[in-house]
């Protein structure tokens, strides 16, 4: 990434399906993700929110501390595992409504972005048959985020799938990217078919029978209906990421300095008042952006050895040092000096 860009991950735009299932699972494991939560500005009651929507990086940060608390490698099978086709709001009675298998897959692509979705999907014909692919939004997650991410995203389809067309569903084969884990048996146990490790591509393949299977609940009226209220959604959403995304490139490209609200309001022609508005709509404040931005530049400076912890604070529009160290400790629970270790070894 440039130094003039930003990225998506610090806009709160995804559903947190994820984190409400995450949530319930770690606490039948003993583990309390609660203050994990709390350090990314979250609680359970805000969890329960049909408009609350949390970024990327909200999300990776949770699930890699429910990763360390647990120790648990099949966490993200059991939270997929864990799930209905409710879970995924209107798209999932949506998907129930499809005329197909085939059909309901291809929904579900298609309005990814409305369903909580932490990878991005997309599905078609490969030598195995009709095949849904799950790859990471960014290349350089953490591994053990990504690892549960494809394990929540496959198990979650599986276990959708099923309570839709029964218990007997089984893929023809799922592919991970990811190498074996030291216990492969609960893969074999949720997924029923082979399951191949160390794969050129996260991907799930349907068995052909299954692909044209009718889905008991189909009903073309309301499929039409319901693809019609996602189509508003997502244009709906499109407006707010974008408003987002033009917010974090102006206040990165103008660091150090900090562009004013009042600033970003005449540039946006629109009111202040009108402007807050529209970014609490998007479930996140102008003060939560400016942070995402500042903590994406101090990260990635941080990769470089030969930049120092003043010309850090300096080019990222903190006062001085001691701001900076204490913006990392609220960001990471961490020094600064063990933050650049950090992401030295990542």
């Amino acid at each position: 990434m440039s130094a003039d860009a930003t990225s998506r991950s610090t806009s709160a735009t995804i559903s947190p399906n994820i984190l409400r299932y995450l949530t319930a699972v770690t606490d039948e494991l003993g583990a309390d993700l609660r203050p994990a939560l709390a350090r990314v500005g979250l609680d359970e009651q805000m969890l329960q929110s049909a408009d609350l929507r949390v970024s990327y990086r909200q999300g990776s940060e949770v699930i890699r501390c429910a990763l360390q608390l647990t120790g648990s490698d099949h966490l993200g099978l059991r939270v997929g595992a864990r799930q209905h086709p409710t879970a995924w709001g209107l798209m999932g009675f949506a998907l129930m409504a499809a005329g197909t298998l085939r059909d309901a897959v291809e929904t579900g692509v298609r309005f990814q972005n409305l369903s909580g979705a932490m990878v991005v999907w997309s599905a078609g014909q490969a030598d195995a048959g009709f095949t849904l692919w799950a790859d990471q939004p960014d290349p350089a997650v953490d591994a053990g985020v990504g690892t549960f991410l494809v394990q929540e995203a496959f198990a979650s389809v599986v276990t959708v799938t099923r309570h839709a067309l029964g218990a007997e569903f089984c893929p023809r084969h799922v592919d991970f990217l990811f190498a074996a884990p030291p216990d492969p048996a609960p893969y074999h146990e949720l997924f029923g078919c082979p399951v191949r490790f160390s794969a050129a591509r996260n991907g799930l393949a349907f068995p052909a029978a299954w692909v044209r299977t009718e889905m008991p609940g189909r009903d073309p009226v309301t499929f039409a209906s319901l693809t019609t209220l996602l189509d508003e959604q997502l244009a709906s959403r499109r407006t707010r990421q974008d408003l987002l995304e033009v917010l974090e490139i102006s206040i990165a490209q103008s660091l150090p300095d900090v562009p004013t609200f009042a600033e970003q309001a005449r540039r946006h022609a629109t009111g202040e008042r009108t402007l807050r508005r529209r970014i609490a709509e998007c479930g996140t404040t102008y003060e939560a952006l400016v942070d995402g931005v500042r903590r994406e530049r101090v990260e990635l400076l941080l990769r470089r050895p030969d930049v120092t912890l003043t010309d850090i604070a300096r080019q990222a529009g903190f006062s001085d040092v001691r701001a900076l160290r204490r913006a990392i400790r609220r960001w990471h629970d961490m020094t600064a000096v063990e933050l650049r270790d950090t992401v030295h070894h990542s």
